[in-house]
């Protein structure tokens, strides 16, 4: 990977670097983390059946318990990045660096932006691949909602039902209320009252959301000091990778992202090859891993 340095220098470096804001993994929030999953993990639902009987003396085997699984298998994803110390030289780096021909580290707030710029990267290639990555494709593991091949998709008990106007039809201001409430009146009656089930939307639906509550003049939104947001009386939780046009209720405790540990995902190496190979260079790696799996298809509803 070049590295390529798009910049008017003049005088002093001003000590500030500029990223373009990178969506966070916001998801994980409302995901039900599992970590130290070195290669796979093993998911179990339990579903029982006619298991309470009259009492008696005697044992009386009756009803059905059934265990079924799951696998959670993380992808093996990486950032292998070169940095060329004379392209820095050539550019406002080179006033940070100091005099002499084998002085020439990158300074502490350069390689300060950079940790936190390739962090952000790993959040933002995330967010993204719990919603809607694809296996096959390279840097995405399989998401929830990948059209065809998400575990939603291959879930035939899951409750998918189509947006207000029809399948496809995209969310606006003055339609986002019909598909709440059709996603809603979708879920099970067993979990609408589950303390951890919530509405997945992104942040683009979400203003749809704001946008129509604010035009009810019975709504006071304007002026309340903070707002939970919800909807007949389910959280909502705005996930920035969530594609537009899709909501999902869910309970937290039933949809599952799995790593090896956490603090790989901001755990990011510097390494200055002149002492190894006598290079200009500077390696950037970062390894980690990252998957998603759901429990029971069943309990969730999800929109197309």
């Amino acid at each position: 990977m070049g590295f390529d340095i798009t910049s008017n220098y003049s005088g002093e470096h001003a000590g500030q670097y500029i990223a373009a804001a990178l969506k966070s993994a916001t998801s994980l929030e409302y995901l039900n983390v599992l970590e130290n999953v070195k290669f796979k993990r093993n998911i179990t639902t339990v579903a029982g059946a006619s298991l309470v009987g009259n009492a008696s003396c005697d044992f009386n085997d009756a009803g059905t318990l059934t265990l079924t699984e799951r696998i959670l298998n993380p992808k093996e994803l990486q950032i292998n990045v070169d940095l060329c110390k004379k392209d820095l030289l050539a550019d406002w780096q080179a006033a940070q660096m100091r005099a002499g021909a084998h002085n020439r580290d990158m300074s502490g707030d350069f390689t300060a932006f950079v940790m936190s710029y390739l962090s952000g990267t790993i959040a933002d290639a995330v967010e993204t691949s719990i919603w809607s990555g694809a296996e096959a494709t390279a840097g995405q593991f399989e998401g929830f909602l990948t059209a065809s091949t998400g575990y939603f998709a291959n879930d035939t008990l899951g409750g998918e039902i189509d947006n207000a106007g029809g399948a496809g039809t995209a969310f606006s201001a003055s339609n986002i209320i019909a598909n709440l409430q059709a996603l809603v009146a979708g879920v099970p009656a067993q979990v609408y009252t589950k303390d951890d089930l919530y509405i997945y939307m992104n942040a683009k639906s979400y203003r749809f959301y704001i946008s129509a509550i604010s035009a009810l003049s019975a709504f006071p939104f304007n002026h309340m000091g903070q707002y939970s947001p919800e909807f007949e009386g389910v959280k909502i939780a705005v996930c920035q990778g969530m594609p537009d046009n899709q909501m999902v209720a869910a309970q937290k405790s039933n949809l599952f992202f799995g790593t090896d540990l956490i603090s790989d995902h901001s755990e990011i190496r510097m390494l200055d090859m002149s002492d190894l190979d006598g290079s200009d260079n500077i390696r950037v790696v970062a390894k980690f891993t990252g998957g998603v799996q759901h429990g029971i298809g069943a309990d969730i509803v999800y929109q197309s």
